[in-house]
């Protein structure tokens, strides 16, 4: 029974020694209805306008949305004609009220809001960052070389747009599809083009996913290029060929295997590790200080898609155990909702975490790395 309708219980409906009919009964049930909406609007502390076509998805399946933000704030949530009341001490009834107009705002958007939106809404709220996400919501990262403007598609990259801005140090982690690699780039895209770094580096480990490839031909840089070649598509569709070329060319974007990260320290970038799943502990750590003054690092990987030789601990997962409470250090978390690509994509994942098989590792002995690609001459810089 919904939340402040008193229970009313019609015993003989027809007597008349009750005094009742079932009209009166009716009458006086709407009159009541009217006269305590009426007293709601009075005492309830606050409320959010909501018009009727919005409502169904504001208040969620079987009030679902509209529960979660009551144990949130410890609130009581009234829907009623044009608007949801809030009741509850002022302080916690504000935080409720700024929840339900974070969600509304999704609902106006033609979003489809879904429970991890709601919960990503009451989280930001609670820490004070809900204007932050709603801004990064809505704002554009940046403009492609198309002229396409670049925006999260979801609340969830709204809420990674906005811990990349507010952190040096990002650690993401999602399933395929959610654009972790993809919008990180683009973040650092706009950081350049903006002047707040002076170079991009883009870095994965070469690891193979399963297959022994043996001998691969050409020189070093043309053996390890099939393993960055992610890398070159994504900043290909945001900038374009030939600039991305004529960056590269000039070292303002480098594009290397992570062993060649070792003994370098990179001042004044943005620092992107894609793959992050396919890092060992020790890997992951010498990647991490690298970091120079005026740098930003973004980690991102796919924990339920690794690589690693059975056994071998994911050096994402430790990063992320160790450095969840080191101040400076964002965590994101992205999830199916996040999916962009194909609609077939969040099927498929959806299919393997049915089935609880998500752990997609490849066990067996350590996969051949390609030859001559690993450098032991590297010197420290200042």
């Amino acid at each position: 029974m919904p939340v402040g309708v008193p229970a009313f219980h019609f015993h003989n409906p027809t007597s008349a020694a009750a005094g009742l009919t079932f009209e009166t009964a009716v009458t006086s049930l709407e009159e009541r209805d009217i006269a305590a909406s009426e007293e709601a609007r009075e005492t309830a502390v606050a409320s959010i306008q909501v018009a009727a076509g919005e409502l169904p998805q504001l208040v969620g399946s079987r009030d679902r949305n509209l529960r979660s933000i009551e144990d949130r704030f410890g609130v009581r949530l009234v829907p009623t004609d044009g608007a949801v009341l809030v009741y509850g001490e002022k302080p916690q009834a504000d935080q409720a009220a700024e929840a339900l107009d974070g969600v509304l705002q999704l609902v106006r958007a033609e979003r489809n809001v879904t429970g991890r939106d709601v919960a990503l809404v009451l989280e930001a709220v609670s820490n004070g960052t809900s204007q932050q996400v709603r801004e990064a919501l809505n704002n554009t990262i940046i403009t492609t070389h198309r002229n396409k403007p670049l925006r999260p598609k979801t609340l969830g990259q709204a809420t990674y747009i906005q811990t990349i801005v507010e952190n040096d140090l990002i650690l993401c982690i999602g399933p395929a599809g959610t654009g972790k690699t993809f919008l990180a780039m683009a973040m650092a895209v706009a950081a350049l083009r903006s002047g707040q770094v002076s170079r991009i580096v883009l870095t994965r480990p070469i690891v193979e996913a399963g297959e022994q490839l043996g001998f691969l031909p050409g020189d070093m840089l043309e053996k390890v290029q099939p393993y960055l070649r992610p890398l070159h598509d994504a900043l290909t569709d945001i900038i374009g060929f030939q600039r991305l070329e004529k960056l590269l060319a000039r070292g303002v974007i480098e594009v290397m295997p992570l062993a060649y990260m070792r003994g370098r320290t990179i001042n004044d970038a943005i620092m992107v590790l894609d793959e992050g799943q396919n890092t060992t502990p020790g890997q992951i750590k010498m990647f991490l200080t690298r970091m120079g003054f005026g740098s930003k690092m973004i980690v991102t990987g796919d924990i339920t898609q690794t690589d690693l030789p059975s056994g071998v601990q994911c050096g994402l997962t430790h990063a992320m155990s160790v450095l969840g409470e080191v101040k400076g250090v964002g965590i994101c978390k992205l999830d199916r909702n996040d999916i962009v690509r194909h609609a077939l994509v969040q099927r498929i994942v959806d299919a393997y975490e049915a089935t609880g098989n998500d752990d997609a590792a490849i066990g067996g002995e350590p996969p051949a790395s390609p030859k001559n690609t690993r450098s032991d001459t590297e010197t420290d810089s200042p």
